[in-house]
């Protein structure tokens, strides 16, 4: 009896982080380069009653045996690394990756974060930037006398400076490619940072090593699915309000058996 109570319990905390994880996606819906997470769970220990083959009579065994599982626990909140549609801006500062790969972007501390965010803008010295300021694509400056920017598939960034008749080549932005990605830690801002389950970042030019292009002037949104949300939503609510009815139905028998004399 006690059982199923504690089952039950198990079954609505799972139930809310699931909610959890489908709020986290739907709010982020608008936010570009945003991986929607997806909720992981596994069941609990069993609690062993009878161990198959053990003996029932003379000369016979159980077939099976007979266990009572304890109910369920959050196991890992994976991120679904799928490309999500590129939609074009029509500001030459803006880059969409194309396949796999983070944009390195430089923290205030020195170290180094990855972002599929490539919404970037210029500093007041002409570095390119993230939308926090933070450097991105190593030390690219652009001149402010500079008459239009390019940047390559490859991530060759050029500009047309006025009297040359040929454009400048001011610097390449490169790529980070990971053995496993979903082991990337989220830091909040669409950056991430690298840890032992997602392996050492390889550096490489766009469109080598299994590294993705990029696409100016376009922006790489959110895989976030609406319509996928909001069955899951419907479907965590549905298996919490049924958790919860096991509550109640054990609540009922607990009070049944406390009124017997």
């Amino acid at each position: 009896m006690f059982r199923s109570l504690a089952t039950a319990a198990s079954g609505m905390e799972a139930q809310q982080t699931k909610l959890d994880v489908t709020a986290n996606n739907i709010a982020n819906v608008s936010t570009n380069g945003f991986k929607k997470g997806r909720a992981e769970f596994a069941d609990l220990m069993y609690q062993q009653i009878r161990p198959g083959g053990a003996s029932t009579g003379a000369g016979t065994s159980a077939p099976t045996s007979t266990e009572i599982g304890l109910g369920t626990r959050l196991v890992a909140t994976s991120r679904e690394n799928g490309q999500g549609e590129l939609h074009t801006t029509g500001n030459p500062l803006d880059v969409a990756i194309e396949g796999h790969g983070y944009l390195p972007v430089t923290l205030p501390n020195g170290e180094t974060a990855y972002s599929r965010n490539g919404a970037l803008h210029l500093s007041a010295e002409g570095r390119l930037v993230t939308s926090d300021g933070y450097t991105v694509g190593g030390d690219i400056t652009i001149p402010p006398e500079a008459e239009s920017v390019t940047i390559g598939v490859d991530g060759t960034v050029s500009a047309k400076i006025p009297g040359d008749t040929q454009v400048t080549e001011l610097g390449q932005i490169q790529l980070a490619t990971f053995a496993n990605p979903g082991g990337l830690s989220a830091q909040g801002g669409t950056l991430f940072r690298e840890t032992s389950a997602s392996g050492t970042a390889v550096l490489g030019n766009p469109g080598d090593g299994g590294a993705g292009t990029l696409r100016q002037g376009m922006l790489e949104v959110s895989n976030v699915n609406v319509v996928e949300e909001m069955i899951d939503l419907i479907s965590g609510q549905r298996a919490y309000e049924i958790n919860s009815r096991v509550i109640k139905a054990a609540d009922e028998m607990l009070g049944q058996t406390a009124q017997l004399r």
